[in-house]
């Protein structure tokens, strides 16, 4: 049986700017705190396969896995999942940007299950997800609007 996650947050920004910078896989490690590197293994068509890295952990250790992500520009959707899918029997997410009065919807909708006999269940990778992901989009939101600010300014 899966477990899903859903967040969502409004992002006021035009709709392309917000889709190219949450897109731009290379830059992800300005655009989220938790990644330290982003390395496109990849392309095939629309779909990227890369491979991202998280900085040390409280212990030292270095997480990194494979995934493969395939935007769809004309229904603003992402598909993507694990390759290399660690603790998770599965992961899968769908990302949807929808146009709001007050800018653009970025929702990620995650949906997995945990290997069994891992020390934590979904349940608790579901709270960890939630609370990972809510940090990260207030971050990516701060930092799209700081962007769209600044084309403001200089009249793009």
């Amino acid at each position: 049986m899966a477990s899903v996650t859903d967040n969502a947050i409004v992002i006021d920004a035009p709709m392309d700017l917000v889709w190219d910078m949450t897109n731009d896989v290379e830059s992800w490690p300005q655009l989220f705190s938790e990644y330290a590197k982003a390395e496109i293994l990849g392309r095939k068509g629309a779909t990227l396969t890369f491979r991202l890295t998280l900085h040390p952990d409280e212990n030292g250790a270095v997480w990194d896995w494979v995934s493969e992500r395939t935007p769809d520009p004309v229904t603003r959707t992402v598909r993507a999942r694990r390759i290399e899918t660690g603790p998770f029997e599965f992961m899968n997410l769908l990302w949807t940007y929808t146009p709001t009065d007050a800018g653009v919807e970025m929702r990620w909708r995650q949906e997995f299950a945990v290997r069994s006999g891992l020390p934590f269940g979904d349940k608790e990778m579901a709270e960890r997800l939630n609370t990972n992901t809510r940090r990260e989009m207030a971050r990516i939101k701060g930092l799209v609007e700081k962007a769209a600010a600044e084309q403001q300014a200089v009249g793009r």
